[in-house]
C-alpha cells in the first residue's frame, strides 16, 4: 500500500480558509529501501525530522499547492511539490515513499531540461493576454518566468537546457530564409544563471536564424555571462568543440549538435565557409567522443533531432545516439519534437529520446507537457535518473500536479516501456535505476480500483489510477457492457490547477471580465463561473487548435454544468487549414456544429456528453467551443467543470484484457462504456 504523503516548503496560498488544516504522513527512504531517520524538513519556516522509521507527521494549513524539500547532510536534497486536490482527494491522496541518493566519492547529480527560448509571444502575447517580460522590467520578469524551477534546478551539481534561440539587444536585420526564426533578448541568460542552469546548447535549427551577425552576437553574449555552451560556433571545428567541466572531481565535455544541415543555402551548420550549429552526422559525432576520451574526459551528448510531435524517435536519431553511447558516451540527451518521448536505458547507459519544451511559447496544448530530468553517474557510469513532471503554463515551466502529473508520467511510463525500461515512483516523481541493481517493485502484486460511475455518465476519467502501472482487466457490472480508451486534449479540465503559480493559463476561451474561479466543483475543489447576457450568447472553450490529434477519430466532448437559469448551448468543432494562417483561421473558418442542448435550472451538476469525429484531412487542427445563450431576459450565470475533448484510442470491445493495439491507449486517461452502469466497475493494474 502506498504511503501517504506530504508537504514542506509552502510556496504558494490561494483561496483556502486559514483556520481549514491538513495532518498528513510522509516516510523516507534510502535507495535500498531502508528507513531514513533525521532527515530534514522545513514548513513554513519550522523544522521537523523524520524519526526512526522515517516518518514524520504534520499540521498545517491548506494551501493550494505544497513544495516539499527534504534535506540530510550524507544525502542529495530532494524537492517534490503536489496540489491540495492531490492531498485531500481520497482517490489521488496516495503517494510513494521519497527516496533519496546517497551522496559519494565521484558521484555527480546533472540536470537536464528541454528547448528554452524567451522572445516572441513572451514580449507580444496572443488574445489579449497578459505580457509576460515587459521592456522596462526585462531581468526581473525574466527571472519570474523561471522562478518555480529555480529549487529544482539549483539541487543539481550540473544543469544544462537546449538554448533554442538566438540572443540579440534587437531583431536582428538579416534574417535566414525559413519561416519560423527566434530570438531572445540578453536577460534570458542572467535568468537562466540565476535559475541554477550552468550550460546551454546551441547544436539545434535556430542557432543561425539570423545568421553571421546573431551568431556573434549570441556567442558574445554567452561569452560574457557564467553559462558553458558548445554545439555552435565561427566554423565546422569551433561548432564540434567540447565544452569542458570538472564536476565533484570528475572531467565530462559537454558535446551538442543538430542532426541535419538544413536545405536553404547557407546552411543552419557551420563549414568552412560560415559558422553555424555542429553537424551531429554519425562520423562527426563519433569523432568527437573519440577525442573527448583520448583526453580522459567523459562525454555527455545532446542531440537534436527527429520529427516534431511525434511520440517516438527517427530511426536515424535512435541509431546515432545508440552508436555515441557504444563510442564511449555516457549519456546521451535529445531534443526538437517540442513533446516528450520515452527514456531507454540501453547496456546501463541511458537515452532521453525528447525533452520536451522547457521555457517556450508554443500555445497549443501537446508542447506543454514535459520533464526535469536528474541523472546520478558513478565515475560516468549510469547510476540513476529521477524524472520531474513539468507543465508549461501560460509559457511557465511550473512542477506538474494533479492531471498534469498523470498525463507527463503516464506518457514517459508507457514510452518508456516499449524500450524495455522501467519508471517505478519516488513520491510524485518518476525513478530509472540501473540494470545492475535488482528493483523489487516491479515485482508488486496486483491491485484493483473500483470505479463508481454517475448514473448518466458514459465517459469516466481515470486520472486517479496510477500512472505507473498498466490496466490489465476491466471488469464490467454485467456482459452487456463494452468499453473504450481514450486521452484527454484540452489541458486542465477539471480547473483544479487553473490559478496556481502565479501564471494564468493560455488555452481557455471566455470572457476575463465575466470568468471567476469557484471554490467548489463538480469532481474536485475548482470550476470556473462564466457571467451571462441575455442578448448575446457566451463564449466558452479551447482558444488555441490542436495541432496534435489524430484525424479520422471518434470523438467525445464531455462538460459538466451548474445552471442558475434556463440556457442553450451549441458546441462547435472549428478547423484551421493546413496552409491557413492562425488568425485567419480563428477569424474565418466555417464552425461545424457538433450539437446542442438545452438545461434547466438546477442544484445539481448536469453532464453533458456528446459524439462526433475529428476532422479527417486537410486541416493543421482543430478547436472545440460552446456558445451558451441564456433563454431568460436580464442577466445569469452559469459553473462549468469537467471541460474535456476526449479522442478515443481503441474501439468498444467486451474483453476483460484490453488490447493496446494503439500506443495511446496504453496512456488512458479516460474510460468509455456504451451504457450507463449502476454498479461500481473493477479495474485491475
Amino acid at each position: 500500500m502506498r504511503q501517504l504523503f506530504v508537504i514542506l516548503f509552502v510556496i504558494l496560498s490561494l483561496n483556502c480558509q486559514a483556520e481549514e488544516m491538513l495532518n498528513v504522513s510522509v516516510k523516507v527512504i534510502n535507495e535500498e529501501g531502508s528507513p531514513l531517520p533525521n532527515v530534514l524538513f522545513s514548513i513554513n519556516g519550522n523544522n521537523i525530522t523524520s524519526d526512526k522509521n522515517g516518518v514524520f507527521t504534520v499540521n498545517i494549513k491548506r494551501h493550494s499547492t505544497y513544495t516539499i524539500r527534504l534535506s540530510h547532510d550524507d544525502y542529495y536534497t530532494s524537492i517534490q511539490t503536489f496540489s491540495d486536490f492531490e492531498l485531500t482527494n481520497h482517490k489521488l491522496a496516495h503517494i510513494d515513499d521519497i527516496i533519496l541518493v546517497k551522496k559519494k566519492k565521484s558521484r555527480t547529480m546533472l540536470a537536464f531540461g528541454g528547448d528554452v527560448m524567451m522572445g516572441r509571444r513572451f514580449y507580444h502575447p496572443y488574445f489579449g493576454d497578459q505580457t509576460l517580460i515587459n521592456e522596462d522590467n526585462k531581468l526581473e520578469d525574466s527571472k519570474a518566468i523561471v522562478q518555480y524551477i529555480k529549487p529544482y534546478m539549483s539541487l543539481a551539481d550540473y544543469a544544462a537546457v537546449n538554448l533554442e534561440t538566438q540572443i540579440a539587444n534587437e531583431e536582428p536585420t538579416e534574417r535566414a530564409p525559413k519561416s519560423v526564426t527566434f530570438y531572445s533578448k540578453p536577460e534570458i541568460v542572467s535568468a537562466l544563471a540565476w535559475a541554477g542552469i550552468d550550460y546551454v546548447s546551441l547544436g539545434n535549427n535556430h542557432t543561425y536564424d539570423y545568421m553571421e551577425a546573431g551568431l556573434q552576437s549570441t556567442l558574445s553574449f554567452l561569452e560574457g555571462s557564467k553559462l558553458g555552451y558548445s554545439g555552435a560556433g565561427v566554423d565546422a571545428e569551433s561548432a564540434l568543440k567540447a565544452h569542458l567541466e570538472t564536476i565533484n572531481g570528475i572531467d565530462f565535455a559537454m558535446l551538442g549538435y543538430v542532426g541535419w544541415e538544413g536545405s536553404a543555402s547557407p546552411t543552419q551548420t557551420a563549414n568552412d565557409h560560415h559558422g553555424g550549429a555542429a553537424y551531429g552526422s554519425m562520423k562527426n559525432m563519433q569523432a568527437s567522443i573519440t577525442k573527448q576520451l583520448a583526453q580522459k574526459k567523459i562525454p555527455i551528448v545532446q542531440y537534436h533531432g527527429s520529427q516534431e510531435y511525434a511520440n517516438n524517435p527517427t530511426g536515424v536519431t535512435e541509431q546515432r545516439l545508440k552508436s555515441s553511447l557504444d563510442a564511449g558516451a555516457a549519456l546521451a540527451i535529445a531534443h526538437h519534437p517540442h513533446v516528450a518521448q520515452g527514456l531507454e536505458l540501453y547496456n546501463n547507459k541511458l537515452i532521453a529520446y525528447s525533452m520536451g519544451n522547457f521555457i517556450f511559447d508554443q500555445n497549443f496544448s501537446a508542447t506543454q507537457h514535459s520533464f526535469i530530468l536528474y541523472v546520478w553517474l558513478d565515475d560516468g557510469e549510469f547510476h540513476r535518473a529521477e524524472i520531474v513532471p513539468i507543465y508549461v503554463k501560460g509559457y511557465k515551466p511550473t512542477p506538474a500536479t494533479g492531471m498534469h502529473r498523470y498525463t507527463v508520467m503516464k506518457r514517459l511510463t508507457e514510452l518508456s516501456k516499449q524500450r524495455n525500461t522501467v519508471i517505478t515512483t519516488s513520491g510524485g516523481h518518476g525513478i530509472i535505476r540501473s540494470q545492475h541493481v535488482l528493483d523489487s517493485k516491479v515485482a508488486e502484486n496486483n491491485a484493483e480500483l473500483a470505479i463508481h460511475v454517475a448514473n448518466n455518465e458514459r465517459a469516466i476519467p481515470i486520472y486517479h489510477t496510477p500512472w505507473d502501472r498498466k490496466i490489465t482487466e476491466i471488469k464490467m457490472p454485467n456482459t452487456e457492457v463494452a468499453y473504450r480508451l481514450g486521452t484527454n486534449l484540452i489541458n486542465g479540465s477539471d480547473f483544479e490547477s487553473f490559478a496556481t503559480f502565479d501564471s494564468p493559463e493560455r488555452g481557455w476561451l471566455f470572457e476575463q471580465n465575466s470568468t471567476t474561479l469557484n471554490d467548489f466543483g463538480a469532481s474536485g475543489q475548482h470550476s470556473l463561473r462564466v457571467k451571462l447576457a441575455a442578448n448575446e450568447p457566451s463564449v466558452f472553450g479551447m482558444q488555441s487548435f490542436r495541432r496534435v490529434y489524430h484525424a479520422g477519430s471518434v470523438m467525445t466532448l464531455k462538460a459538466k454544468f451548474n445552471v442558475q437559469a434556463p440556457v442553450k448551448i451549441n458546441f462547435y468543432w472549428q478547423g484551421r487549414k493546413k496552409r491557413q494562417k492562425l488568425f485567419d483561421a480563428l477569424n474565418n473558418s466555417a464552425k461545424q456544429l457538433i450539437g446542442s442542448v438545452e438545461l434547466d435550472a438546477a442544484s445539481d451538476w448536469q453532464n453533458i456528453e456528446l459524439d462526433f469525429n475529428s476532422p479527417r484531412v486537410g486541416y493543421r487542427g482543430y478547436r472545440v467551443i460552446a456558445e451558451i445563450q441564456l433563454q431568460n431576459a436580464g442577466e445569469g450565470h452559469i459553473n462549468i467543470d469537467d471541460f474535456s475533448l476526449i479522442e478515443w484510442q481503441s474501439a468498444y470491445s467486451k474483453e476483460s484484457k484490453p488490447n493496446y493495439y494503439n500506443a495511446l491507449s496504453a496512456q488512458a486517461a479516460y474510460l468509455g462504456i456504451n451504457e450507463t452502469v449502476s454498479a461500481p466497475i473493477i479495474v485491475k493494474f
